[in-house]
C-alpha cells in the first residue's frame, strides 16, 4: 500500500524532481526499503541487517543503504577521503533553491536532502538573526539620504528665520532699497 502511494506520487512529480529522486533517493524511502526485504533477493549479507551508522545519519552528509552504497548530500561540499581537498556541491545555491521551490510546490520538500535553502533552515535563521536591518538595534542609526539626515537642521534654521522675521521687516523698512541693507533680499 505504501509502495503504491510512492509510485502515484512519483508519477505526479515533474521530470526534474523525478530525475533528482532517482539519482539521490530520499532517506525515508531508503530506510523503509532496508526494513522490508524484497522477495527477489535470495541472499542476505550482514550489511543488509545492520542499520546505517549513526554518525552518517545525524550529520546529513551521507545516506547508507542496505547494499553499502553511499549517497553524499548533493547540496553540500564534500571532502575527498584520500586527497583531503574539498569538492563543490553538485548543485549550486541557485539550482538548490529552484529544486526546493519545485519540491515545495509538489509537497515533497521534506524528502529533499538538507540544504541552506530549505524552508526550515530559512525560518531557523530568521528566528536566530532577526530582520538584520541596519540601524534597528539599540544605539544604532540608519544612514538615510542626505535630505533625511539634514532635515532637523534645516527645519531649525527655518524656524529661527521665522522668529526673526518681524525684526527683519522692520530693518528693511528703515534701511532697504540701497540705504545700508546688506542682507538678502537685495
Amino acid at each position: 500500500m505504501v509502495q503504491q502511494q510512492y509510485v502515484e506520487l512519483a508519477k505526479a512529480l515533474p521530470p526534474r524532481l523525478t530525475r533528482f529522486f532517482a539519482r539521490y533517493p530520499p532517506q525515508a524511502l531508503l530506510s523503509h526499503a532496508t526494513t522490508t526485504p524484497t522477495p527477489t533477493s535470495s541472499t542476505t549479507t550482514t550489511s543488509d541487517t545492520l542499520p546505517p551508522s549513526p554518525k552518517a545519519s545525524s550529520t546529513g552528509q551521507q545516506i547508507t543503504t542496505g547494499d553499502a552504497l553511499t549517497f553524499p548530500n548533493p547540496f553540500r561540499s564534500q571532502k575527498h577521503p584520500i586527497t583531503g581537498k574539498w569538492h563543490d556541491p553538485t548543485f549550486s545555491l541557485r539550482r538548490q533553491a529552484d529544486l526546493l521551490k519545485l519540491a515545495r510546490r509538489h509537497g515533497v520538500e521534506e524528502l529533499m536532502p538538507y540544504s541552506v535553502k530549505s524552508t526550515e533552515e530559512r525560518l531557523r535563521r530568521r528566528v536566530e538573526n532577526g530582520l538584520r536591518v541596519k540601524g534597528t538595534g539599540i544605539g544604532q542609526r540608519v544612514k538615510g539620504k542626505e535630505s533625511e539626515r539634514t532635515l532637523k537642521g534645516r527645519l531649525e534654521k527655518r524656524r529661527q528665520a521665522m522668529l526673526e522675521m518681524p525684526q527683519m521687516i522692520q530693518t528693511w523698512k528703515e534701511r532697504g532699497h540701497g540705504r545700508g541693507w546688506k542682507k538678502w533680499p537685495k
